[in-house]
């Protein structure tokens, strides 16, 4: 990528990593207080957003006010945990590791999965490696298809229908309620804050699920793009594995990254066409930044903003209907 506009210093605003790291640790900590609230519970997934927050929340309330919760379940990476657990054992916070596997099952999220994925696959079975991908972003609309690998190592691909892509969806989307249930019954039992993970590219795009990983008390880095989430995890000295990590989505039994299932683009290109429309840049300025054509920018600016659009309902709060006239 051309270094016109970097993804540290969007828009042509510098990020200092350690006054930030600093300043969000003292606000995180804050914020708890404010709450009534005695710690935090973190849900740490050894992914680069919630090993930051993690940090963060140790750093501001003290390990000893922090607690992590390691959540995997049968579809995800074993590494998740691992990293996790190394997390803990850097900050000498105490954690709790509690598979959904279980709760999955007796909620029927597996076969909701299998027969969504059967309407697609007639001879799907269900220790087959499944992923759901969406189409390159064109400006056009935007279709998912159904990856498999079947037992022999061949992986085919379907264009999955909206009815069975919405079973599939719904299925999947239990796996972040059930963690969040364990955060806040943790949190009942602490009598804790829940800390939330979202990064703004994730917070701004609506790519969580309501009632689940968008529901927190605190969300210390919805204002920082996914660069800058990188850069504290530096700063504030995570393990590599963590730091380094590329970001997944940890949903589907086959490796997926979040630009194949949502963005259509790498997270470095979308925190610099997220900050150019939000500054108002123009595509054939921002083109030479993010290796696109003018046309291409111009694309990539009006999937970001429909997606503002049609996201919108998972950052609404409850209606409450006025008896007035």
């Amino acid at each position: 990528m051309a270094s016109e506009i970097t993804s540290l210093e969007l828009a042509g605003r510098p990020f200092d990593a350690a006054a930030t790291a600093a300043r969000l640790a003292t606000a995180t900590a804050e914020a708890v207080r404010e709450l009534g609230r005695r710690g935090a519970v973190v849900a740490v997934s050894g992914g680069v957003d919630s090993g930051v927050v993690a940090a963060l929340s140790a750093r501001g309330l003290g390990p000893k006010r922090t607690f992590f919760l390691l959540l995997p379940e049968r579809d995800g990476d074993s590494l998740s945990s691992r990293l996790g657990a190394e997390l803990a054992e850097q900050l000498g916070v105490p954690s709790e590791e509690v598979s959904i596997t279980a709760a999955l099952e007796a909620l029927g999220c597996y076969r909701q999965r299998d027969a969504a994925i059967r309407a697609v696959f007639p001879d799907y079975e269900p220790d087959w490696p499944h992923k759901l991908v969406r189409s390159a972003p064109t400006g056009a609309m935007i279709v998912f298809s159904l990856v498999v690998e079947r037992p022999d190592g061949t992986q085919e691909s379907r264009r999955m229908p909206p009815g069975p892509y919405r079973e599939l969806l719904a299925a999947s989307n239990m796996k972040q309620r059930v963690r969040k249930l364990l955060e806040y019954s943790w949190a009942d039992r602490l009598g804790y804050a829940v800390i939330g993970t979202p990064n703004y590219l994730e917070y701004d795009q609506g790519f969580f699920v309501k009632g689940g990983d968008g529901l927190a008390d605190v969300k210390p880095i919805a204002g920082l793009y996914k660069s800058q989430v990188y850069a504290l995890a530096r700063e504030l000295g995570l393990p590599d594995g963590i730091a380094g990590r590329a970001p997944t989505t940890d949903t589907f039994s086959l490796p997926q990254s979040q630009e194949e299932f949502y963005f259509g683009h790498s997270y470095e290109r979308m925190d610099l066409l997220v900050s150019g429309i939000d500054a108002g840049t123009a595509p054939a300025e921002l083109a030479a930044s993010v290796d696109m054509t003018a046309d291409q920018v111009e694309a990539a600016y009006g999937e970001i903003e429909r997606r503002r659009v049609a996201t919108h309902y998972l950052h609404a709060a409850a209606v409450v209907p006025t008896l007035d006239d």
